[in-house]
């Protein structure tokens, strides 16, 4: 409020506080999508439009979306299974590694999530358009938000290594990250116009919403569930108490599946 501090450097803070950190990939910084314009051949900052909806988790993008989300929460009530909006998280060891594929030491760490290999080139990161389309819209297993990388650092968009990620069903060979038209091919342009979208006036205005969503008091319980925002139990890490759990099996499932699939960040 006070302009005293960035966008950025406050939600490196918020992430810290809610024991986020560089060295665990599960619990890596999260950072959201700003933008909802990959298609035009200019920013314009100055448009509401060009902004992702940050009162909104991932999955509540699009009306559609929505409601088939809030369908299988009620739905699942029915089958006395776990009842959530999403059984996917928005950051993990697996998510940080897809997008950071291109430099070491993720990429060893990405092979090694894998089995030993890339994934089918279809699936690997490889344009920022097609990821938010996917994790806004198309794809009902994917609510990923982003990584702080997307803000400072361009040389993850890019495979100066000459990594061999496989050719996609379409002919496509794997490359250098496919960017929106308004960053004219150039990864530094990208973040800098990225960075600005994060320190606009908009995202300013909006950003206490998506806090709210990831750090705050929508993160669970009623207000979650209200703002279409609850993830399968195993998510909440801290709220398991895996000390009284005693089946050696169950144990080791929830700790599975948090290494795997994510970690809901502390309640700031």
């Amino acid at each position: 409020q006070k302009r005293e501090i960035s966008n950025f450097d406050y939600l490196m803070y918020l992430n810290t506080l809610a024991g986020r950190s560089y060295n665990d990939y599960m619990q890596y910084p999260v950072f959201p999508w700003v933008l909802a314009d990959y298609h035009s051949e200019t920013l314009n900052l100055t448009n509401p439009h060009t902004f992702r909806d940050l009162s909104k988790p991932m999955g509540a993008q699009t009306v559609e979306r929505k409601r088939k989300f809030i369908q299988r929460y009620n739905e699942v009530e029915k089958n006395l299974s776990a009842q959530c909006h999403y059984c996917t998280h928005y950051s993990s060891a697996i998510i940080v590694a897809s997008y950071l594929v291109r430099m070491e030491p993720f990429t060893q760490t990405f092979c090694s999530l894998q089995g030993g290999s890339f994934d089918v080139a279809d699936r690997m990161f490889h344009s920022v358009k097609s990821t938010w389309e996917s994790a806004s819209r198309d794809n009902m297993s994917d609510v990923r938000e982003l990584t702080p990388e997307f803000f400072y650092l361009p040389e993850f968009l890019t495979n100066a290594n000459h990594f061999e990620l496989g050719c996609m069903q379409d002919g496509t060979v794997l490359g250098d990250v496919q960017l929106p038209p308004w960053a004219d091919g150039d990864p530094h342009k990208f973040i800098l116009l990225h960075r600005q979208a994060l320190e606009s006036d908009y995202v300013s205005a909006h950003l206490h919403h998506w806090i709210d969503l990831i750090f705050g008091h929508k993160q669970h319980g009623s207000a979650a569930v209200e703002a279409v925002n609850t993830y399968h139990p195993y998510f909440y890490g801290d709220k398991m108490d895996l000390n009284n759990i005693k089946d050696p099996l169950i144990k080791s499932t929830i700790l599975g599946f948090v290494s795997n699939f994510g970690q809901i960040p502390k309640q700031v």
